[in-house]
């Protein structure tokens, strides 16, 4: 049986905001985090700027991918996911932001704060108390410390526990 190569996450919490925010007018707009389906995948492509193959996440069966989009814009989606709950936790395999949400031009601020947010409280839903664990990139360690109050568990695990995870939880869901 072949394992899956391990990916070193490399996201940027650019900023923890109530939902998401509109770059230019600092507009916030209500998200949904809901299942990706086999037909929104066939946009999400690296010829549309998409970094990772998701149809590949999409298949596996241990894994859930979800898509973060604005509550009265379905169609549009600004980031994905890639979810596996464990025995004792919820493990993120994969997570990306929409193309127009990266980089110095970016349209919305908060997409990967709000999808650790969901997958948290994903966590509590499924009995694991909040805990999110990741693999990360060495350079982005301190910052995932510092913007999330993840754990560096040892070599480029990263942990979320629950008192992290409700403070997640709270700035993003507030019901």
């Amino acid at each position: 049986m072949n394992k899956k190569e391990q990916i070193e996450l490399d996201f940027f919490i650019d900023k923890l905001t109530n939902s998401i925010e509109n770059v230019n007018s600092g507009d916030n707009f209500p998200t949904e985090v809901s299942l990706v389906t086999a037909t929104e995948l066939k946009r999400i492509t690296k010829v549309n700027g998409w970094k990772f193959n998701w149809k590949s996440e999409f298949k596996a069966p241990e894994r859930d991918v979800y898509k973060l989009t604005i509550s009265n814009n379905p169609t549009i989606i600004q980031g994905l996911v890639s979810l596996e709950v464990k025995s004792d936790h919820v493990y993120m395999h994969l997570i990306e932001s929409a193309p127009f949400n990266i980089g110095k031009n970016k349209t919305y601020l908060g997409v990967p704060g709000n999808l650790i947010a969901f997958a948290c409280r994903l966590s509590f839903q499924r009995g694991n108390d909040g805990f999110l664990s990741f693999v990360a990139k060495t350079k982005l360690i301190k910052h995932y410390e510092t913007s999330l109050g993840a754990y560096h568990f040892g070599g480029h695990l990263m942990v979320i526990d629950n008192v992290s995870a409700l403070k997640l939880i709270d700035k993003y869901f507030k019901d």
